[in-house]
């Protein structure tokens, strides 16, 4: 055996001991983390985007699956302020005062838990543009078996998500538990319910004081012989909301909804294969706005008044017949601000380099002005060491 030159060996240990020092590797359990392509977080505006945002004093949250990026967005001292977090595939969010919870879809499926910190008043560099009440992690429980996470949603103030990859509605525990608690009743067979491989594209969760209450989307009605990653599998008004109490559809004729939301009684939902977001009632689906792109990832916000935000995404080439109703070459990927009592756009934010947007949720700026990595700027690891150690958590009665 030859033995290794002592130069050789000196080097090779100074690699290792280089690696996995950014936070933002260790925070998303991933090396690549450290290095976003600034690129995908550029963005321009239509219409008073960053007025609107300062107005209702909220910090918007975003998921950016294929992109690997939590984003979020709010308005300090009138000026916007971009913040990101890489993640591996993050998809749905939920909000529970000072907790958010981030879906991670890459096998095995996290959920990440995060709380906002007070950090140094210059993280940054220059006076009054910093990240204080930054939302950090604060665990990760991973969640092995085929899950395939898609919509995250507070239930009965306990945490569920859309286990696609089962066809069925899971409950989350604080331990890292998970079990099935609703699937509809197209998928019980003789020999029991089938509980895997995804039949339905089960996806999001308009959520109700009870699973009873709540409703659920699909691609899907029942099981057919091609499956929904299938290149032909049939969609143009295949798509179907399941009601929680009867576990049976009470609107069809959708096309590969997403995004189901209850807000004051009314069921809204993105119809994504033709970029609506519209109300699903009496049995029918109508459209209140078309955007342009793949619509999903919808929450509504009252603050005073009643405004959804939209998500629209490009369409990924391989799924182009899995949106009939979209012009798939000028589909975007942003996010857009409707009145719902009028429904008109109010504003909108768009990424010319972006691709894909899954969820959207909120919380008051007071609360938290973001995720620790700021869009637009770098700042120098050893700052960003020293920032992470500042912190400190932020009590739910502050």
């Amino acid at each position: 055996m030859t033995r290794r030159p002592a130069r050789g060996r000196a080097t090779s240990w100074a690699e290792h001991d280089g690696r996995w020092r950014a936070p933002a590797q260790i925070v998303g359990l991933w090396e690549s983390a450290a290095t976003v392509d600034p690129r995908v977080l550029r963005h321009t505006v239509v219409g008073p985007w960053w007025d609107l945002i300062a107005e209702m004093g909220i910090t918007l949250l975003v998921t950016r699956e294929y992109e690997h990026l939590a984003l979020a967005m709010c308005a300090r001292a009138g000026r916007p302020l971009v913040s990101y977090l890489a993640l591996p595939h993050p998809s749905g969010i939920a909000v529970d005062g000072h907790r958010v919870f981030v879906a991670s879809t890459r096998n095995p499926n996290q959920v990440i838990t995060m709380r906002p910190f007070e950090g140094p008043d210059d993280v940054g560099g220059r006076g009054g543009d910093s990240l204080t009440r930054t939302l950090a992690p604060v665990r990760a429980d991973f969640l092995p078996g085929g899950l395939y996470l898609h919509d995250l949603a507070l239930v009965g103030g306990a945490l569920h998500g859309n286990a696609v990859g089962q066809n069925a509605v899971v409950r989350i525990g604080g331990d890292g538990s998970c079990r099935r608690v609703w699937w509809p009743r197209s998928i019980e067979t003789p020999r029991g319910p089938l509980f895997g491989p995804n039949h339905l594209q089960l996806n999001s969760i308009a959520a109700g004081r009870t699973l009873a209450g709540s409703f659920f989307s699909a691609s899907a009605e029942r099981p057919l012989r091609l499956r929904p990653g299938h290149r032909t599998f049939p969609v143009d008004g295949r798509g179907v909301i399941f009601s929680g109490r009867t576990r049976e559809p009470v609107c069809r004729g959708l096309t590969r909804p997403h995004s189901a939301r209850l807000h004051a009684g009314t069921l809204w939902v993105a119809n994504s294969g033709y970029g609506e977001i519209g109300v699903a009632s009496g049995g029918r689906f109508t459209a209140v706005q078309r955007l342009p792109g793949w619509t999903r990832g919808v929450c509504v916000v009252d603050r005073p008044r009643a405004v959804a935000f939209v998500g629209t995404s490009r369409v990924i080439p391989r799924f182009r017949q899995y949106a009939p109703g979209l012009d798939v070459d000028r589909s975007a990927c942003g996010v857009h601000a409707i009145d719902l009592a009028t429904g008109r756009t109010l504003a909108a934010l768009t990424w010319p380099e972006g691709n894909q947007t899954f969820a959207i949720d909120w919380m008051p700026s007071v609360r938290s002005a973001g995720f620790p990595f700021r869009a637009g700027r770098r700042p120098a690891e050893r700052r960003m060491r020293s920032f992470f150690s500042a912190l400190r958590p932020v009590s739910e009665e502050e």
